[in-house]
């Protein structure tokens, strides 16, 4: 690392603890969401899905630490974790999931319009009104974090035994 990323990077500030009425409020923003994704019928790993979908495609590494250890806790499974960044290669995932993580990418990369309105036409045929809505709130919550952890550089660091 050069002197001058060195020093650039060790004087970030984590913007969570420097602004945490804010973090705050985006942290019960998450909650709330969480919630209306639960009561849509949406089960904790496809919310875990989505929100290591849209991590791989911004390149959080905190989020992706702290979303996988979420998904393998709610039960899914370490091969498609493995898979996730190809799951249009594989037969791994349902269609309700299928369409979620296009639904989640197309949340992530909207200045892809076509892809967008061919996600969003996939995820009308699998998924409910309540459904979709909370997909797309779900993918915008985690942009969100993400852009908290990239710009604060917050370290994912070697679980304690490793």
């Amino acid at each position: 690392m050069s002197e001058v990323t060195q020093a650039t990077t060790s004087r970030r500030i984590f913007i969570d603890k420097q602004t945490p009425q804010s973090y705050g409020a985006m942290r019960d923003a998450a909650e709330t969401i969480r919630g209306a994704a639960a009561d849509a019928g949406l089960d904790r790993v496809l919310v875990e899905l989505v929100n290591l979908r849209v991590s791989q495609i911004n390149a959080c590494a905190y989020c992706l630490h702290v979303h996988t250890r979420a998904a393998l806790r709610a039960g899914e499974d370490p091969q498609r974790l493995g898979v996730l960044p190809a799951w249009r290669d594989t037969e791994v995932f349902t269609l309700r999931e299928r369409a979620a993580l296009a639904l989640a990418e197309a949340t992530t990369t909207p200045a892809d319009t076509a892809a967008a309105d061919e996600a969003y036409a996939g995820a009308r045929e699998v998924l409910s009104d309540d459904e979709i809505s909370a997909v797309i709130w779900v993918a915008i919550t985690i942009n969100a974090f993400n852009r908290v952890s990239i710009m604060s550089k917050h370290p994912v660091r070697p679980l304690p035994g490793q």
